[in-house]
């Protein structure tokens, strides 16, 4: 998946950020402090494409201790596709890939998932 590449995705969660809370005592009571950054992981579904490879190709180019890890812009577009709302998720890598389920007496639209674990998570309003 070269930087230029853009793949379209029906379902993206995951777009949080948060901190996991330290408490401390203090004398009689107790302080509450942000802590760790909480892990930030995204899932994103899609149909699943004829001919197209990308996600399969990044999932498989992870090793233990290599990995290739890109940032990713994620935009909620409006009925023109102009941007209202981007997320830039910085040094994202796969984690799992699911192949759709199959059921040959079923009319629905074959779904894969990919997860994701990132570093950071910025968001810019249009």
């Amino acid at each position: 998946m070269c930087l230029e590449d853009k793949v379209g995705f029906s379902e993206v969660s995951g777009l949080e950020v948060g901190h996991q809370p330290i408490t401390y005592k203090d004398g009689l009571g107790f302080k509450h402090m942000p802590g760790m950054p909480e892990p930030i992981k995204l899932t994103l579904k899609r149909g699943l494409v004829k001919g197209n490879s990308i996600l399969y190709d990044w999932m498989i180019s992870v090793r233990l201790n290599r990995v290739e890890k890109r940032d990713i812009t994620i935009s909620l577009l409006d009925e023109e596709t102009h941007p209202l709302v981007t997320w830039t998720v910085q040094s994202a890598f796969p984690t799992k890939l699911v192949a759709p389920s199959f059921n040959a007496t079923s009319n629905e639209v074959a779904i894969e998932t990919l997860e994701l674990m990132a570093d950071s998570l910025r968001v810019e309003h249009a």
